[in-house]
């Protein structure tokens, strides 16, 4: 025999045990088993409690927690300061004070389609963030579906490409027969900017590497300089 209590003593008055009683014997008279109706009972409280928890939790909430979960691995602070900059700028007047199970492809267009025509590459690292942080609500269970900022199968049938609307315009390059010329300029410059530059060109490093280069990590005895993985983009 399975036995089934009905609350403590200083809890349920001798009134409501006799009723609950009185239910739990109904329900075994119907064929029921009371203890799998009350797990079930409390299974679904606790799925109603999550959701309104969800409901409660705003998009700024989720970025937040995002942001603290992961900015310790983000050894660039510039990088640390965009996510936070971008979020405040672009997204937070829109999505910042909805419930983060409510952003919908609607919100996310009104967000990125003003900065598509204008700032593309903006608007191409704001939707990614975004896409980001609505994953991880959804792996925190805050959110369900599909994710509204996914670009392939989502936002590509509603934006045109990247390179349709603006041309990327790199920076002029210096031409490959002029650099000895140049080189030989550097070289009669003082100061550590012009040794940087002409260090940054013979490594063929990128600016960070260099910026932040430290003797220890050169061997100057076998002309080596070991960079650090976490100071490397790759």
């Amino acid at each position: 025999p399975r036995e089934m209590g009905l609350g403590g003593l200083t809890k349920v008055s001798l009134a409501d045990a006799r009723k609950k009683a009185t239910d739990a014997r109904l329900l075994l008279s119907d064929g029921h088993n009371p203890l799998t109706r009350r797990q079930e009972e409390q299974t679904r409280r606790a799925a109603s409690e999550k959701l309104a928890a969800a409901h409660s939790m705003t998009f700024d909430k989720c970025a937040e927690a995002y942001i603290s979960a992961h900015e310790a691995a983000w050894r660039n602070d510039k990088h640390r300061q965009q996510w936070r900059n971008t979020l405040t700028t672009y997204v937070s007047p829109v999505l910042g004070s909805v419930a983060v199970q409510e952003v919908n492809i609607d919100l996310v267009m009104k967000v990125i389609e003003p900065l598509w025509s204008v700032k593309t590459e903006t608007a191409r690292r704001v939707r990614g963030r975004i896409e980001v942080i609505l994953d991880w609500a959804k792996v925190r269970g805050y959110r369900s579906g599909e994710n509204p900022a996914r670009w392939r199968g989502h936002l590509y049938h509603l934006l045109p490409a990247r390179s349709k609307v603006r041309m990327v315009k790199h920076h002029a390059a210096l031409p490959y027969s002029e650099i000895g010329a140049f080189m030989q300029d550097l070289r009669g410059m003082e100061g550590t900017s012009a040794a940087a530059l002409e260090f940054l060109i013979l490594t063929v490093a990128r600016t960070s590497e260099v910026i932040y280069a430290r003797w220890p990590e050169i061997d100057l005895k076998n002309q080596m300089w070991i960079v650090p993985p976490e100071r490397m983009k790759s």
